[in-house]
Parts: structure tokens; C-alpha cells; sequence
């Protein structure tokens, strides 16, 4: 069987505390002979410094016993972040609902006063009427920052692939609904339903780091009933709920928004935006990235998927990505996103410096002008 792999491509782009988000998806799995159900859940958790770690817990009844978790590194920045990925299997009562949290008081320093944290995993897996098996959460991931020059519109389309066909959905998260512990929305961000994030340009008083907060529902496109030992309940409201959180850095000005110039753009062989790919299993998929900009140097790919994705550089701005997915993963759908970042010094007539990492220093008449650009483009594997 094969592993499918939808591109979304977009641009986007981060210390302090320690916590920059995370997201959590599931898959139930098989039916035991006791009657049991095993379901997988997949998670990203990223702070400043690898070694840190925090752990889900249970908050409601039915979650059923954990019999294995695996924690690695995914992919980190120098200085800035790390990010690993758990993947954490239950065996769970057959056709259950239970629910998983997330809490801890360390987010980076940040320009909505959020200190605390607190993620919810609503997880449904009662047999659904039209497809006659348990529900699949939205797939999805994030790098723990996205990055936009301040004076550059961005809408970052956010990962929203269903593997159950359902209608994907995002809102922030509901303080009422205890899905986060302080839930100050970002002033410069906004937020559909379609789950795009839209950021306007703004004035310099605004640069510095934002909290997201998010939550992702899938709703089922007819009504359905969900069934638990011989009862039913009719449902056309959201099935799931997954907490996608991260941080959204505006850093300073750049002289031009337009890709190739200072912000990379990509190239072929590049994947085209929100193609779909198969990988079949046990055989070694190949990703191509290559992308330019004429006036700063492309240097780095980060990305955030499966931690067994090997990347390398294979010159000036071009990438490869390789993953071979397991028998385990056999039917899944696996999200990966990348970033390339890119850098430039140049020298303007001021009598300011400023660097796109967000330490501006000062200098006199002429100094340069230094980019740190991210573009970001997100995968379905």
C-alpha cells in the first residue's frame, strides 16, 4: 500500500522562556481480540532547547492504557528552537471518546502576555455511519515559528487535509472551553475558518513575537451517526478537535516583499503547491527543494515531519528531502513542512542597523542592513 503526500505551499517565517507550541494528530489503528482499540497519536512538541520535555496527560475517562511512546528530534535552528516528535500508542476501549492535555507556564517572551500553556486533544473514535469505522483527526504540522517582514501581507495557509473527507475547520482556542490557559488572541494576526492566518502590514511599534493558539475541528459533510456498544448519537458538529500552537515572528522591514529578491522562491523541481504524493512503503521517497533570491543567499532547510527525514544541501539554494516510511505507517497520511531561510547584508544610507533576527543595534550614517528571510511551503506525506 501507499503512504500519500499533499504539498501546500505558502510563505512565512524566533528565546526567553522556552515554549514554542504544539500540535497533535491520531490514527486508530487495529481491533484487539479483547475488543480493545489501538490508536496512535502523533506530536509535535518544541521549546528552546532539546533537552526540555513535558508530557500529555489524561483528562477524562476511557483513555485507556499507554503501551508505548517514542520521543526524537525532528529538525532544530541554532539558537532558536527544536522541535521532536512523539508518536504515542494506546490501546483504548473499542469506539471510546477521551480527551488529552497539554499544560505548562514557560512560552517565549511574546507581544500578547501569554506565559502559561494549555493544549487539548479531543479524541473521537466511536464508529461513524459513513465510512463504518473510527474517526481520523485533521493532519497537520508546524515549524514552531513562522517569520514575516512587517511591512509584507502574508496569509500563511495552514495544513487542513482530512483522511476521512471530512470539512476541515480553525478558530482560536476558547478559554470557556478550557483549551488554553491565557487566550489573547494576536492584534496582528486574523483568522478564517478555512484556517488561513492573514497578517497586514504594520508599523515597527508591532515587530516581536505572537502566540497562536489555535484549534482544528473536522465536521462531517452530511449528518452522521456515531455508534458506541449498540447506541447511537447523530451528529452534523465538529467529530474531533486537535490544538495547533506556535509562534508568529514580525520582524523588521525589508526594502522589497516580492519572492526572488530578498525572500526566496521556489524553483523546479520544487513540488507544485498542494500536489499529492505517494510513498510507498519500505521504498525511499526523494523531495527536490530548490529555491533563489537574487539579492540575499539561500543557506538553510528546516522542516518539521517525521523525525526519520533525512535532509541534506546539495549546493546554493537546493535541498533534498528523503523519508521511507515504515510498515507501521502503512495507510497514513503524514504531514511535513519546510522552511528556506535565506540572508544578506547590504548597505543603505541611515544611521540605524537592523538585524532581521530582531537585535537592532545602532551605527552611524551608512551600515548595513541584515535579512534573515523564511519561506515556508507545507506537505501532506
Amino acid at each position: 500500500m501507499f503512504v500519500s503526500l499533499l504539498l501546500l505551499l505558502l510563505v512565512c517565517s524566533a528565546q526567553s522562556s522556552h515554549f514554542y507550541g504544539t500540535v497533535m494528530t491520531y490514527y486508530p489503528k487495529n481491533t484487539n481480540a479483547d475488543g480493545s482499540l489501538t490508536v496512535v497519536l502523533r506530536y509535535k512538541l518544541s521549546f528552546h532547547l532539546c533537552s526540555t520535555n513535558d508530557s500529555w496527560d489524561c483528562s477524562s475517562q476511557n483513555c485507556g492504557t499507554q503501551t508505548s511512546l517514542v520521543l526524537n528530534v525532528v529538525d532544530q535552528e541554532s539558537s532558536e528552537w527544536c522541535q521532536r516528535e512523539g508518536i504515542m500508542t494506546r490501546r483504548v476501549p473499542s469506539y471510546s471518546q477521551f480527551q488529552l492535555e497539554l499544560t505548562g507556564n514557560a512560552w517565549i517572551n511574546n507581544k500578547n502576555s501569554i506565559s502559561s500553556w494549555r493544549a487539548v486533544t479531543g479524541v473521537e473514535l466511536r464508529n461513524r455511519s459513513d465510512i463504518g469505522q473510527a474517526n481520523t483527526s485533521p493532519q497537520t504540522t508546524i515549524l514552531p515559528v513562522l517569520r514575516v517582514p512587517s511591512n509584507c501581507r502574508r496569509d500563511f495557509h495552514l495544513l487542513d487535509f482530512d483522511p476521512d473527507g471530512d470539512e476541515v475547520r480553525c478558530r482560536y482556542a476558547n478559554f470557556s472551553l478550557s483549551e488554553c490557559s491565557q487566550c489573547t488572541t494576536p492584534s496582528v494576526l486574523s483568522l478564517l475558518e478555512s484556517c488561513i492566518l492573514s497578517f497586514s502590514p504594520t508599523s515597527s511599534v508591532n515587530e516581536g513575537s505572537y502566540i497562536v493558539q489555535m484549534v482544528m475541528e473536522d465536521f462531517p459533510r452530511q449528518t452522521i451517526s456515531l455508534t458506541q456498544n449498540g447506541g447511537g448519537l447523530t451528529v452534523n458538529s465538529a467529530i474531533s478537535k486537535i490544538p495547533v500552537q506556535f509562534v508568529v515572528r514580525v520582524d523588521s522591514a525589508v526594502p522589497s516583499c516580492t519572492e526572488g529578491l530578498y525572500l526566496p522562491r521556489f524553483l523546479t523541481p520544487t513540488p507544485a503547491n498542494k500536489a499529492q504524493l505517494y510513498a510507498p512503503v519500505d521504498q525511499t521517497l526523494s523531495i527536490s527543494v530548490n529555491a533563489e533570491a537574487n539579492v540575499s543567499t539561500t543557506f538553510e532547510l528546516l522542516f518539521s515531519g517525521p523525525h526519520n527525514i533525512i535532509k541534506s544541501s546539495l549546493g546554493a539554494g537546493q535541498f533534498l528531502l528523503r523519508w521511507t516510511p515504515s510498515q507501521e505507517e502503512d495507510g497514513e497520511s503524514h504531514p511535513i513542512c519546510f522552511v528556506i531561510q535565506s540572508i544578506t547584508s547590504r548597505t543603505y544610507n541611515n544611521n540605524y542597523t537592523t538585524n532581521y533576527n530582531h537585535r537592532p543595534f545602532t551605527n552611524s550614517d551608512c551600515s548595513p542592513y541584515n535579512y534573515t528571510i523564511k519561506y515556508i511551503t507545507y506537505f501532506y506525506i
